[in-house]
C-alpha cells in the first residue's frame, strides 16, 4: 500500500512538473530530463509511469477537462424563472468568463492549438470533452428555456454558440494574439453583462 502509495505521489509530482515545463517551454522545447528535474525524481522514473513524451503531453492536456463539470452543473441549475433570467444567464457569463479566461486556461489554449497539426486527434478530445460538453449542456438548457416560453430558439446548438462566441470573443481572441492573460474584475463583468444583453435581444 505504501509503494503504491508513493507511485501515486511520484505519478502526481511528474504530471504537475510536466504542467509547468510545457507551459512555460512548449512541447518541442521540453525534455523528459527537464521534466525530471523539476518533479525531483530521475529520468527512469518519468520513463516508468510515461512511455514517451507524447503520452505524458497526452495525459497532461486531457487531465484538464475533469475540471469542466463544476462549468457543466452551473450551465444545467440555471432555474426556468422569467423575473430572474436576466441575472441568472449574467451570473452563468461571468463564471464561465473567469474560467475560461484564467492565465493557465489561456496558455493551455495556446499550448494545444501551436500543436494541433501535430496532434490533431489530442486537440479533438481535449475540445470534445471539455468546451463541446459545455455548448452541449448550454444548449439543453437553452432548449428547456425555449419549452417554458423564456426564449424562441429554432436551433439550441447555434445558440449555444452564439452566447459563448458574445461572452469570449473579444479576451480570448486578444490573449491568443497577444500574449495578455490578465483581465480585471470590471473587464469581465461588462462583457458578461453585455454579451448576456445582447443574446436575449435575439432570443429572447
Amino acid at each position: 500500500m505504501e509503494e503504491q502509495s508513493r507511485s501515486a505521489r511520484k505519478h502526481q509530482a511528474i504530471m504537475e512538473a510536466a504542467t509547468e515545463a510545457f507551459m512555460e517551454k512548449g512541447y518541442s522545447g521540453t525534455s523528459m530530463e527537464d521534466i525530471a528535474k523539476q518533479a525531483a525524481v530521475s529520468k527512469q522514473t518519468v520513463y516508468k509511469h510515461f512511455a514517451d513524451k507524447e503520452k505524458l503531453f497526452s495525459e497532461m492536456v486531457l487531465a484538464t477537462t475533469d475540471r469542466i463539470d463544476g462549468m457543466i452543473d452551473l450551465v444545467a441549475d440555471i432555474p426556468a424563472d422569467s423575473a430572474t433570467l436576466e441575472d441568472d444567464l449574467t451570473e452563468l457569463a461571468r463564471r464561465f468568463l473567469t474560467a475560461l479566461t484564467q492565465p493557465q486556461v489561456l496558455k493551455l489554449r495556446r499550448l494545444i492549438i501551436a500543436n494541433a497539426d501535430t496532434f490533431p486527434a489530442l486537440g479533438t478530445a481535449w475540445y470534445e470533452r471539455g468546451f463541446e460538453r459545455v455548448l452541449a449542456t448550454l444548449a439543453a438548457t437553452f432548449e428547456r428555456l425555449t419549452d417554458h416560453g423564456l426564449l424562441r430558439i429554432d436551433d439550441p446548438v447555434l445558440a449555444a454558440h452564439h452566447f459563448s462566441g458574445l461572452l469570449l470573443w473579444i479576451p480570448v481572441n486578444k490573449a491568443m494574439f497577444t500574449g495578455g492573460c490578465a483581465y480585471s474584475p470590471t473587464e469581465l463583468d461588462h462583457w458578461a453583462t453585455a454579451g448576456v444583453r445582447t443574446f436575449l435581444a435575439a432570443y429572447r
